[in-house]
């Protein structure tokens, strides 16, 4: 199979859909690898580099995208749509539920989309998001200590107070991967942390991990409204596999913050959890409304791109050898966690929970895949 790497050109993504490594690993299997001439340039992986893994080095993403497999991280941007072709396969993020016209796109284009955020394990998790969200969830805390200094905007709050002054309230809506990995790096710096969750289950998982250095809470509305009169920054890091983000936190509830207090939106790749969040970059990662600044960048592990691309690649080298080494048709039919994965195919919008928030018909992964 020939499989193609471009460089990613969303707003300060440089992520990369593969390493040296993980070119070498398909090499060695006998398969051919298109990478796009500074696609890793910026995160230390040169051209050098992927020549030497035994890459084909190509000057433009026209040349990457004749691959039978595009492998990369971010979702396809506009001008990458008219690159797209029948039959392709597309093994990245998708995030298709809150994307209306991307999903239009890959329709139109007929692609077989495989999104990594919804291929499964036997444990029931989502591996080829879990990375992405353990970084995520690290960086909340990092982004929204910054944004709470007054050179930020913020009410010049330090996270881990001092002796004689009292410790940031967190609350981290979700306690999930992300929202796990938010809630320990600020208990690490000494904040005080509240987890909220519907999953009495994580909860008790939670409390019996930490103890005494967190609080966990039944997530409700009154619960939430009554946490925010204190809170310093706050954490959105709710998932629903799939599906939209459910909105958690109306702009009402802007009015019971104090000003210069924080807001980052993890789940704001499926659309958000808070009615005010909308999609920032990197170049102007947040914005004001109501006095509480908000942080929604789309894509958050990208500030960290280097480790990303490595804790990335990691898990997906074994599914996309897979692929390539079966064919899609096989390797999909035989693996139900990587069928999971597949989101539209020629055609047909194949996830259900992306049929029923965009309002599509859906058909069956089983189904489509007979068409190949």
């Amino acid at each position: 199979m020939i499989v193609g790497i471009p460089k990613e050109i969303k707003t300060r993504e440089y992520r990369v859909g593969a390493t040296p490594d993980f070119v070498m690993a398909f090499v060695e299997r006998g398969h051919k690898v298109l990478v796009q001439s500074g696609a890793g340039a910026e995160i230390g992986f040169s051209d050098k580099m992927f020549a030497e893994a035994g890459a084909n080095i190509v000057p433009t993403a026209f040349d990457v995208y004749q691959a039978d497999m595009i492998i990369k991280v971010k979702e396809p941007q506009e001008a990458e749509f008219p690159l797209l072709r029948k039959g392709q396969i597309l093994f990245c993020y998708l995030h298709l539920a809150p994307d209306p016209i991307q999903t239009k796109n890959l329709l139109e284009k007929e692609v077989i989309g495989i999104a990594y955020e919804t291929v499964t394990d036997h444990r029931g998790m989502l591996p080829l998001l879990e990375p992405m969200s353990e970084i995520a969830g690290r960086l909340a805390v990092q982004v929204g200590a910054t944004a709470l200094q007054m050179k930020g905007g913020g009410k010049g709050v330090l996270l881990g107070g001092v002796p004689g002054v009292l410790p940031a309230n967190v609350i981290v809506i979700g306690g999930g991967v992300s929202g796990t990995e938010a809630a320990r790096i600020a208990c690490g710096l000494g904040a005080d942390v509240t987890v909220l969750d519907i999953n009495l289950e994580r909860l008790h998982y939670l409390d019996a991990l930490y103890g005494d250095k967190l609080k966990t809470l039944y997530s409700t509305t009154a619960a939430l409204e009554s946490l925010l009169t204190s809170a310093d920054l706050v954490i959105g890091a709710v998932l629903v596999h799939g599906k939209k983000a459910p909105r958690l936190m109306t702009k009402k509830m802007l009015a019971f913050m104090e000003p210069g207090s924080v807001l980052v939106d993890i789940a704001i790749d499926q659309g958000g959890c808070f009615e005010t969040s909308r999609p920032t970059t990197h170049d102007e990662p947040t914005y004001i409304t109501d006095d509480v600044i908000h942080y929604c960048v789309t894509n958050m592990p990208g500030a960290c791109a280097k480790t990303s691309t490595q804790a990335l690649t990691n898990v997906t080298m074994k599914y996309a050898l897979e692929i390539a080494d079966k064919g899609v048709k096989q390797a999909l039919t035989e693996d139900v966690h990587l069928r999971n994965g597949l989101n539209v195919c020629l055609g047909s919008v194949t996830c259900l929970p992306v049929a029923n928030d965009l309002k599509y018909n859906y058909v069956p992964p089983e189904k489509a895949l007979e068409q190949l």
